[in-house]
């Protein structure tokens, strides 16, 4: 009932964010005006999603982008539900949110065994409101495997290697990180010398994956076509420094001095300098101030902090902060859960592009169990963190109703 009602509300704020909120805005500069229908939730990568679901898939090794990068899950439901007479829009729309309601209700059971009812309660509350969580309820991906991976870690966590093999198969075929999750599965498989029922089960729960790399091959004559495509969006592989420089500078001295290369803005550096200085004496009169006091100047800070940097900001925190998070609770967390943690996260720094690593970070359940410990140890920060999601989630439910880059 607690997944139920994170799963009611959230969506309920962000249908009233994007179907009674953007409607009655007007159309930012490099969007569109919503409306009052199915198309908010039809947007960006979405018609990619469409085209495969309506037409099927195409390919041409020629460097640009085609709908073979999108793996087959989601447009494979959608397909189903629009055997029904139903169109696109709406049959991926109730996929998704129907199958994020399964992946709340798999987490919570799957936290309540490990860590008990509050850990449990937290990491729910963490995946339904972080604000990328936008992209459960709308036509993409990120929901159905949400539900097949954690429900297969789950397993695996169980050593229900039968329902392992299923659901590790079926999420295989969900997303990009799918390969990280194939990879967790096999470090921790011969690392801890496991019976030979779970080697077996592992193998299995790649079919997904294998199936689409055999229909690439027998469909365009290229079996690794889902990843030669990625040239279209990532020009090589490995950690891109340089992005990730330019977030940094737009965090400290930001986006405009960066493009002009000089100081033509000087207040975005000094307010970031005081920050961080009212960060440090907050820090260093802590003993003085007290515990609440500390917490709630630190969480003012922060937003400040937010509204300063934007975006850069939040990217590069949900990145390596989840990282550190994962590190720092790695003995209190399953193997399987840090591991995977880890590899997703690896996996995403070494892609050779910054774009949609938050959003590809979300999909990875293993950070909001991190996070949900913490917060399950510190409820005062549990309730402002809640809070800052949900204004975040409002925001991005608007700006992707209007055709607005969210993640």
């Amino acid at each position: 009932m607690f997944a139920l009602r994170m799963w009611f509300f959230s969506r309920f704020l962000v249908g009233v964010s994007m179907l009674g909120v953007a409607p009655f805005l007007p159309a930012p500069s490099g969007g569109v005006a919503a409306t009052f229908s199915w198309d908010v939730f039809f947007s960006l990568d979405s018609i990619w999603y469409k085209q495969i679901a309506t037409t099927g898939y195409e390919y041409v090794n020629d460097g640009g982008g085609h709908s073979v990068a999108f793996y087959p899950l989601f447009p494979l439901f959608s397909k189903l539900v629009m055997s029904l007479g139903l169109p696109f829009e709406v049959s991926g729309t109730l996929v998704n949110h129907l199958a994020f309601l399964g992946a709340l209700i798999v987490l919570y059971v799957w936290v309540n065994e490990f860590h008990g009812v509050n850990a449990a309660r937290w990491s729910t509350a963490v995946l339904a409101w972080c604000p990328l969580s936008v992209f459960c309820s709308v036509l993409y991906s990120e929901a159905l495997y949400l539900l097949f991976s954690t429900a297969a870690l789950r397993a695996f966590d169980k050593k229900q290697y039968g329902w392992f093999a299923l659901w590790g198969a079926i999420a295989s075929a969900g997303r990009p990180t799918a390969i990280a999750l194939l990879s967790s599965f096999w470090l921790v498989v011969l690392t801890k010398r496991r019976e030979i029922k779970a080697f077996i089960a592992t193998f299995i729960a790649g079919t997904g994956l294998y199936l689409y790399s055999l229909y690439c091959q027998i469909q365009f004559g290229d079996a690794l076509a889902f990843m030669h495509v990625q040239k279209a969006w990532r020009s090589s592989i490995g950690f891109n420094w340089a992005d990730w420089w330019k977030m940094l500078m737009q965090i400290t001295v930001g986006s405009t001095n960066y493009k002009n290369g000089y100081l033509k803005d000087p207040w975005h550096p000094l307010a970031f300098i005081i920050i961080i200085s009212c960060g440090y004496l907050v820090w260093r009169f802590r003993h003085k101030l007290g515990a609440a006091k500390v917490d709630y100047s630190f969480a003012f800070l922060g937003f400040i902090l937010w509204l300063l940097a934007g975006d850069p900001l939040t990217n590069t925190v949900m990145i390596f902060g989840g990282a550190y998070l994962l590190w720092r609770l790695r003995t209190q967390l399953s193997l399987i859960t840090v591991v995977y943690g880890l590899c997703g996260i690896s996996l995403l720094l070494i892609s050779g592009s910054t774009i949609s690593l938050n959003r590809l970070a979300y999909g990875i359940v293993s950070l909001a169990i991190a996070l949900g410990l913490l917060l399950s140890r510190h409820p005062r920060w549990g309730y402002m963190v809640m809070a800052f999601f949900a204004i975040l989630l409002t925001s991005f439910s608007v700006r992707f109703a209007q055709n607005l880059w969210v993640a």
